[in-house]
C-alpha cells in the first residue's frame, strides 16, 4: 500500500507520457514551446507498463489516468492502454485529453480498455479559445467531444479554467451547454502551474466567483462531503438534478487531506503532490535493472514522506520548478 504519515493511502495513479503538447494555453506554458526531454529520457512503453503494473499488483492503486502534456499524442497510448487493461486485478482507466486527436483515437481507446476521458474546454467562442490557446482549432476539441461520448467514453467530463477579460463570464453559458450535450463539466481554479510563472494569486477567478455566476442562472444543491469522498471536485446538484458541476478549488479550498493520487511524471520521477517541489527518481532503479519489489519499496517510502498539504493556502507559495506540462495534471 502506499500509505503517508497522516494516514491517507493513494489509490489513484496519474501517469504522464509525455511533456510535449499540441497547444500553447496561456496558463499553461509561453507559445514558442519549452525545451522538451529527449527520447532517452522518457519512460518507453515497457516502462509505463511496468511501473503501472507494480503500482496495481503491489502497491493497491485501482484507478490510472493517463496525463500529458498532451498523451494523444504519445504513439504508443492506444497499446500501452491495452496491455494495462489486461493487469490483474485491472485499474480503472482515464485519460485527461484537450480533444484535439479524440476524433480519430476514441473509439480504439475504447476498444482497448479506456474507460473514460476529461476533456479540457474552457470556452464555446473560437476566438476566444484561439486567444487562450494560440491555436485555431475549437471545432476539433468539439468533434472530439461527440467522438467520445459517441465511443462510450463516459461520462465524458469536461474541465474549464475560467480567466478574467476572456472567458471569465461563461460559467452558466458552458454549463448549460455542458448538460445540453449530456457532458459533466467541472470548473478548475487556475494554478500556479504556468512555465512563465506569470500567475497571481489576487487575479484568478475563485471557486466563489464561479458559483455565484451559475447561480444567477442555475439552483444549485451541494451533494455534500460523503458523496465526494476523496474526489478533487465539490459538485452541487443542478436544478433539482441529475445534472451536477464541479468544482475544484485547489487554491482557496485545498482538499489535501483527502488526497488519494500519487503521480509519475513522463521521466519516470514519482511527485507525492502536484505541486511538490521534491521527486523520487524510479527509472534509474528500473533501468539499473532493480526487481519489483525494490522499486515498490522506493515508491512507499517516496510517498511516506508525503506533506500534510500542499502548500497554496500560504500566500508565500513558491511555484514548481516544473511546469504542469512535465508534470502531468
Amino acid at each position: 500500500m502506499l500509505i503517508d504519515t497522516y494516514g491517507r493511502l493513494a489509490t489513484d495513479l496519474r501517469v504522464s507520457l509525455t511533456d510535449r503538447c499540441n497547444l500553447r494555453c496561456t496558463y499553461c506554458m509561453p507559445e514558442e514551446g519549452l525545451q522538451w526531454l529527449g527520447k532517452s529520457e522518457l519512460l518507453s512503453d515497457d516502462e509505463i507498463v511496468r511501473l503501472v503494473h507494480i503500482a496495481v499488483t503491489r502497491l493497491g492503486i485501482t484507478e490510472v489516468r493517463f496525463t500529458g502534456g498532451e498523451p494523444l499524442i504519445r504513439p504508443g497510448l492506444v497499446g500501452i492502454v491495452e496491455r494495462c487493461a489486461a493487469l490483474e486485478p485491472r485499474p480503472r482507466m482515464s485519460v485527461t485529453t484537450n480533444g484535439l486527436g479524440l476524433r480519430r483515437t476514441a473509439a480504439a481507446l475504447r476498444a482497448a480498455g479506456l474507460d473514460r476521458v476529461n476533456v479540457s474546454l474552457d470556452t464555446l467562442r473560437p476566438a476566444v479559445f484561439q486567444a487562450l490557446t494560440r491555436r485555431d482549432r475549437h471545432a476539433d476539441v468539439i468533434s472530439g467531444l461527440r467522438a467520445a461520448h459517441e465511443a462510450g467514453l463516459t461520462p465524458v467530463k469536461i474541465n474549464a479554467v475560467l480567466m478574467p477579460g476572456l472567458n471569465g463570464d461563461e460559467a452558466p453559458e458552458l454549463l448549460a451547454w455542458a448538460i445540453e450535450q449530456g457532458y459533466e463539466l467541472r470548473f478548475i481554479e487556475q494554478m500556479p502551474l504556468d512555465a512563465q510563472h506569470g500567475w497571481k494569486r489576487d487575479g484568478m477567478i475563485t471557486a466563489g466567483e464561479i458559483l455565484e455566476s451559475l447561480r444567477s442562472r442555475f439552483v444549485l444543491i451541494p451533494e455534500g462531503e460523503s458523496a465526494r469522498g476523496s474526489a478533487p471536485a465539490e459538485r452541487w446538484i443542478v436544478d433539482g438534478g441529475p445534472h451536477r458541476v464541479g468544482v475544484i478549488a485547489s487554491v482557496t479550498r485545498p482538499f489535501c487531506h483527502a488526497c488519494d493520487r500519487t503521480r509519475l511524471t513522463a521521466d519516470g520521477q514519482v511527485r507525492t503532490c502536484l505541486f511538490a517541489r521534491e521527486e523520487t527518481d524510479l527509472r534509474g532503479a528500473l533501468r539499473s535493472g532493480a526487481p519489483d519489489e525494490e522499486i515498490a519499496t522506493i515508491w512507499k517510502l517516496a510517498m511516506w514522506g508525503k506533506k500534510a498539504g500542499s502548500g497554496l493556502d500560504d500566500p508565500s507559495f513558491l511555484q514548481p520548478d516544473r511546469p504542469m506540462s512535465a508534470i502531468g495534471g
